[in-house]
């Protein structure tokens, strides 16, 4: 049987992208036979207290010499010391949603601390597993990563049935992701105040408590610009609740300023939504241009122009809604990256009985 440690930050069900990506990667590698053990690597990414570094350090090499381990990149990427000294012992992977100095919001001294630590960080892996090739890029670009030490695990999509729409002539907007600043959610009400006398409705659902002051700006904005009855923040919802939200929604917006993927975006796809983003990052990668309409990352009158087209043209919204089709056939599934991730593993992983 293959063994691998899967490190990572606070708690394995938090309710992001990246979490959801981790346990989707690690139910599959646990079908197709491998022994994977979970290591909690403490609170505060990706910023940890000193007794947090020093605490995850001591985990890391408590485990046994010679074991795959493969980390979070929301944790490596500021333990760099860790690291270092785990990979002398050890088969060290990391795994990077995105580059922790391109969150939004950063003053110039953090993301400068947060490229240089990840950089000093990913020169002592052994491999650099990546959720999309725009990661890659940029990690070969501005992290110092050898090229050839990268690999692309995009997240799976589950198949999905087309979604039904509203039914009635207020559209649906749905918007999902976490209310923090890369979202860009001060920008989608921007952009939705000149559009007051269209008929429309928003939910926002995504987890309120990750930033403490992006949920306190949203809900200031719902009131300035009066649309406290039709723009909704869910917070968290369960699966049952997402699903049904994609299902009723007429299009999907996601305002997101950077994105190391974007699974909210393919989600969309999957079920047949017109799609309206921005071109940060990955996005592009993920939403074809016959599939969505994308806007630069900040600029409110762009999107705003693509949310009127959106609102008052169904005929685009049917083409959108073939084009999000068509894209969501070629997204692999959760069952072939995981088996593509196995197949990574493979090659530093020793059998064990």
């Amino acid at each position: 049987m293959k063994r691998v440690i899967f490190a990572f930050p606070g708690e394995l069900d938090t309710p992001t992208g990246g979490y959801i990506y981790d346990r989707r990667i690690i139910e599959g590698l646990q079908r197709l036979g491998w022994q994977v053990e979970l290591l909690s690597l403490g609170p505060g990414f990706p910023y940890p207290s000193q007794h947090t570094r020093d605490e995850a350090a001591k985990r890391l090499q408590a485990v046994a010499p010679e074991t795959l381990i493969v980390i979070d990149g929301l944790a490596s990427g500021v333990l760099p010391e860790a690291i270092a000294a785990c990979a002398k012992t050890h088969p060290v992977i990391a795994l990077v949603h995105h580059p922790l100095a391109y969150e939004a919001g950063l003053s110039l001294d953090q993301a400068t601390a947060f490229l240089e630590s990840e950089t000093q960080a990913l020169r002592h892996v052994a491999q650099v597993i990546v959720t999309g090739p725009a990661t890659a890029r940029d990690l070969v670009q501005s992290f110092d990563v050898d090229p050839k030490s990268v690999e692309v695990v995009c997240p799976g999509t589950a198949r999905a049935p087309q979604a039904q729409g509203s039914g009635s002539e207020t559209l649906r907007l749905l918007s999902v992701g976490s209310v923090i600043p890369r979202k860009g959610f001060d920008v989608l009400l921007a952009a939705l105040a000149p559009l007051a006398d269209l008929p429309w409705t928003l939910s926002i659902a995504g987890d309120l408590s990750r930033d403490d002051r992006a949920p306190v700006q949203l809900k200031q904005d719902i009131a300035r610009f009066g649309f406290e009855a039709r723009v909704h923040l869910l917070g968290v919802v369960d699966d049952a609740q997402l699903e049904a939200l994609y299902r009723e929604a007429d299009v999907f917006v996601l305002a997101s300023l950077f994105e190391g993927y974007g699974m909210a975006y393919a989600e969309a796809l999957a079920r047949g939504l017109p799609v309206i983003g921005t071109t940060g990052g990955a996005i592009p990668d993920t939403v074809p241009s016959g599939a969505g309409l994308l806007v630069p990352p900040g600029d409110v009158q762009s999107l705003s122009q693509a949310l009127r087209s959106l609102i008052e043209d169904p005929a685009l919204r049917a083409h959108l809604s073939q084009g999000a089709r068509k894209a969501a056939a070629l997204q692999p599934t959760w069952e072939e990256s995981a088996a593509r991730f196995g197949e990574l593993l493979s090659r530093h992983a020793i059998l064990t009985r």
